[in-house]
């Protein structure tokens, strides 16, 4: 399932299986960016906390531990507290959504069916934003300790984790990647911020449902496939406990990261994906998008479009910054990869024009999303270098919005 949209939200073309959700989507996403607005002051995020943490004891794992940590969330409602932006005007535009309600009603099903273009669509948007708003329920009552958002989170997990079988049909990987990846950050949030919730049978859901279908990879899917994927991976595996999982995702996600992003150290050609060797030249090239020059930055997925990159990218800062509360520095393996990726993209992001070698001179520059807003915060908030054109991209933008795998990180993530 893919979907890209203008730097506004507005959808503009479907590639892949969503054409059936769109009405559904469009106000999964109902925030448009800001662009033409005055820009809102901000205060920069002077303890963004360590580059590295330092690793649990005996092989634990930290909680909660999946994209966001207990300091990450002090700082976040210390800021929103005292009215700072960009913090203040993201929670506003996060709560004001219908995700934001705490009488979101869950919309569960045993098998939930995804099949080319949306064809059928049997449970993918009702899934899909289910995640969203047990997420957004989730960071809401750890923000403002109303009680009402913990106990609608926990309805919408426990509601799918009672009836939830398996995700069928081609695109069924994806959609179990893209579900998987909120509502397990929700129910992180959950775990460790609320009394009285019974945690087995959301426990039962991604260790028997979810896992399974994300942790072996897509191999010769497009590249924010297997991202995702690894990213839901990861998730999971730190809501369980499960240190084998952890470690093999970690492993499929340090190899596809590879494979995802060109830089010229990698050779003539991009790396094949993982698992793969002696891929003959020409289906390389065809992989990805046709692309016949190689630059530093450039991803499988460019000259395809900027919004499934954008995708790819966020999976893979996302999986970054799990791994950075669990004391794995992964951040430092792929830093070089993706300041290159962010700082090659963003100016055509912004408008400038794309060079004639870069995907024939027209690359869909319109559709890139989500913001990188966690990215940018490490690179920039915690290591202190220079990413002009993702701070101004991030910037021109905010607040980020909400779709899929990805929410509201200007509230978690900005800076």
């Amino acid at each position: 399932m893919t979907l890209t949209r203008t730097r506004r939200g507005v959808v503009v073309a479907c590639s892949a299986a969503v054409v059936v959700m769109l009405a559904a989507v469009i106000g999964l996403a109902m925030i448009n960016r800001p662009g033409d607005e005055p820009a809102v002051a901000e205060t920069p995020w002077e303890s963004a906390g360590p580059a590295v943490l330092a690793a649990p004891p005996d092989g634990a794992f930290r909680h909660p531990g999946v994209l966001i940590g207990a300091d990450e969330l002090a700082r976040i409602k210390e800021r929103v507290d005292a009215g700072t932006e960009p913090w203040a005007s993201a929670f506003a535009q996060m709560a004001g959504t219908r995700y934001g309600k705490a009488d979101w009603q869950p919309r569960p099903r045993a098998v939930v069916e995804c099949g080319p273009y949306s064809d059928p669509d049997l449970g993918c948007t009702e899934e899909a934003e289910d995640g969203v708003a047990a997420y957004t329920q989730a960071l809401l009552w750890n923000l403002t300790g109303d009680r009402a958002h913990a106990q609608a989170a926990i309805r919408i997990i426990d509601a799918w984790a009672a009836v939830l079988e398996s995700h069928t049909n081609v695109n069924g990987p994806l959609q179990s990647a893209w579900s998987a990846v909120p509502m397990v950050r929700a129910a992180e949030l959950i775990r460790y911020s609320y009394d009285g919730w019974d945690p087995a049978p959301a426990e039962a859901m991604f260790r028997d449902v979810y896992l399974p279908e994300v942790i072996g990879g897509a191999t010769w899917t497009n590249g924010n496939w297997e991202l995702i994927m690894m990213e839901a991976a990861t998730g999971i595996a730190v809501f369980l406990d499960d240190r084998a999982s952890f470690d093999r995702a970690v492993a499929r996600f340090r190899e596809r990261v590879k494979a995802y992003i060109y830089l010229t150290s990698d050779g003539p050609l991009p790396v094949a994906p993982p698992g793969e060797t002696d891929v003959p030249e020409g289906r390389l090239i065809g992989y990805w998008q046709g692309q016949e020059t190689f630059v530093d930055g450039l991803t499988q997925e460019t000259c395809r479009d900027f919004g499934h990159t954008g995708w790819g990218l966020s999976a893979a800062s996302h999986v970054a910054e799990t791994a950075r509360l669990q004391g794995l520095d992964l951040w430092s393996e792929i830093q070089p990869r993706m300041v290159a990726a962010l700082e090659l993209h963003m100016p055509y992001a912004l408008g400038e024009k794309a060079p004639s070698w870069l995907c024939d001179g027209e690359p869909d520059t319109e559709s890139y999303a989500p913001l990188p807003e966690a990215a940018r915060h490490h690179l920039v908030d915690r290591l202190g270098l220079d990413l002009p054109g993702t701070t101004a991209y991030v910037r021109k933008y905010r607040p980020a919005e909400a779709a899929y795998f990805f929410a509201w990180e200007t509230v978690t993530h900005g800076g």
